[in-house]
């Protein structure tokens, strides 16, 4: 079977019981209670699956975990010393991964099917399933400092997918974690989102407030956006196990030339249908163009480009009240 996950592009591929997470619940509960997955009301919805993988399917017996790298092939931030360019995360510059995880996950479900029978369900970063700690159980890697999954054989620049199964399979061991004393993720993040290590705030998190979070961001937050219009890559970007990142196997991973550091000017002039059009087939499309416009009007206003001026108060009396607040804040920055 790994052979096999291997071939179809996977990194790894290990194996764990739908019941090794038993820490599961009160990590969830904690997190909930404290109120830090904000805006993201779906975490507190149907959590007796997704702090117990057994109950989301009670005939599984075995969990395959696979790993699927997407390693940029350029440095993702080089891109934050130019402000009038916006800074895309990595895992969006392109293809959305659901789609492509998720047939790779298929061919190997359809072919563990015929060879050993059993039944299968395929899960990719939608449904109610805690992928990190399962992906920690099977061996895959460890929850590092920063809650994302870490390997010393590809860092941390991987997407997670599961298999469930009614198969009976051998389970791996699961892995340690190898951070030790390094804090590197946590002093890169440009909000403190980090509340102590392995403890994130997705309220102060770049990646939730440029995606998740609807409406207007903090204004003692706007300015640490910097740049970053969709998404944040440098709490990954700062992992030392990275230099032993595995190269992308699909070349879809691959940052489209518009999009390694597109002008903000251009993004800024999208109406919903170019917008829409830009981003077919990608993750940035979900947001919709009010949310990421006003990405780009608080990057502008954190550009100190007077350049850039002109486009902001072009946007002051848009139809979307918060692109207009946004618009008028970008403004005043740049004033």
């Amino acid at each position: 079977m790994v052979a096999q996950a291997l071939n179809e592009g996977f990194v790894s591929c290990r194996v764990c019981r739908p019941w090794d997470v038993p820490e599961v619940p009160d990590r969830l509960e904690a997190f909930l209670q404290a109120g830090y997955h904000g805006q993201m009301g779906w975490m507190a919805e149907r959590t007796h699956w997704r702090g117990d993988p057994a109950a989301l399917w009670p005939e599984a017996r075995s969990v395959i975990m696979l790993a699927e790298s997407y390693t940029p092939e350029h440095d993702p931030t080089a891109v934050l010393d130019h402000p009038e360019c916006g800074a895309i995360s990595v895992y969006a510059q392109n293809k959305d991964y659901h789609d492509l995880v998720k047939k790779r996950l298929k061919r190997l479900a359809r072919w563990l099917i015929g060879e050993a029978g059993g039944e299968v369900k395929v899960f990719v970063d939608t449904a109610p399933v805690p992928e990190k700690a399962l992906g920690h159980a099977a061996g895959l890697g460890w929850q590092g400092k920063h809650t994302n999954l870490v390997s010393r054989d590809w860092g941390n620049w991987a997407f997670i997918g599961s298999v469930f199964t009614t198969l009976e399979l051998p389970s791996d061991m699961a892995e340690v974690d190898h951070c030790g004393t390094c804090r590197a993720c946590l002093d890169a993040c440009p909000t403190d989102a980090f509340l102590a290590p392995y403890q994130l705030d997705a309220r102060r998190c770049i990646s939730y407030l440029t995606i998740e979070h609807k409406g207007p961001v903090d204004e003692d937050l706007r300015a640490k956006l910097g740049n970053r219009i969709y998404g944040c890559d440098d709490c990954l970007a700062a992992c030392p196990w990275n230099k032993f990142a595995v190269a992308a196997s699909d070349l879809r991973y691959a940052a489209r030339d518009d999009l390694k550091a597109p002008a903000l000017a251009e993004l800024a002039a999208l109406d919903d249908a170019a917008f829409r059009a830009k981003f077919s087939g990608s993750p940035i499309k979900r947001i919709g163009r009010d949310r990421f416009v006003r990405n780009v009007l608080y990057a502008i206003g954190n550009s100190g480009a007077q350049g850039l001026k002109p486009v902001a108060q072009g946007l002051a009396e848009d139809s979307d009240p918060t692109v207009a607040d946004a618009a008028r804040w970008a403004v005043k920055q740049l004033s």
